[in-house]
């Protein structure tokens, strides 16, 4: 995508990281939280963990 051809976008890389983690720590919580949702939002959303 975007990184390929952009490779020096470090500032958008950022933001990009700064999703994904955010995006990983609220997942994290939901899994202790409420176990169930999390497999079924997993499977919704398409993403490998």
């Amino acid at each position: 995508g975007h990184f390929k051809t952009h490779k020096k976008d470090h500032h958008s890389r950022r933001g990009l990281l700064q999703m994904v983690n955010r995006r990983r720590s609220l997942l994290d919580y939901l899994k202790k939280k409420d176990n169930e949702r999390y497999k079924s939002l997993i499977e919704k959303l398409g993403l490998r963990r």
